[in-house]
């Protein structure tokens, strides 16, 4: 009997005091605040698009080519850059690009199990004018220009 009463005198209430190696009862603890309480503002990460340019290699699927996106990348033990390809099924809507054309892939929702990228045209590149302007720079027609022309 006597352990009994022994049990009974103790409380299973939550000590008023704390609890051995200094910490605090779980009552004490300040809980996290909700976002009422502290306004911050939670703005998603920004993810840049990946585009990537390649060649197309296949185009015998209807509205899909095969593209062939070729990279450099440093060899993991001696550091050379070593040219690495990877092929990409890219969404052709038109059938518009033949085997051989360059392309641009933009990232897009998934259209099949296999495709989440559409083809898109190169953008032409911004020529320079001194490669128009190279044969004749000062204006003056070369010599074998003269000739034909008297």
């Amino acid at each position: 009997m006597s352990l009994a009463s022994s049990l009974h005198s103790l409380s299973l209430s939550t000590p008023k005091t704390h609890f051995l190696h200094g910490s605090t009862p779980l009552s004490h603890v300040s809980k996290p605040s909700s976002p009422s309480q502290n306004p911050t503002f939670f703005a998603p990460p920004i993810r840049a698009m990946k585009k990537m340019q390649g060649r197309v290699v296949c185009s015998t699927n209807d509205k899909t080519v095969s593209v062939e996106v070729v990279r450099l990348d440093p060899h993991p033990k001696y550091k050379k850059l070593i040219r690495k390809k990877k092929k990409y099924q890219a969404h052709d809507p038109e059938n518009q690009f033949k085997v051989g054309d360059m392309v641009q892939l933009e990232r897009s929702r998934p259209i099949s199990k296999t495709k989440c990228f559409l083809a898109l045209p190169v953008p032409p590149r911004n020529r320079n004018k001194k490669e128009d302007n190279d044969n004749n720079e000062l204006g003056v027609p070369l010599e074998s220009e003269q000739a034909e022309r008297a």
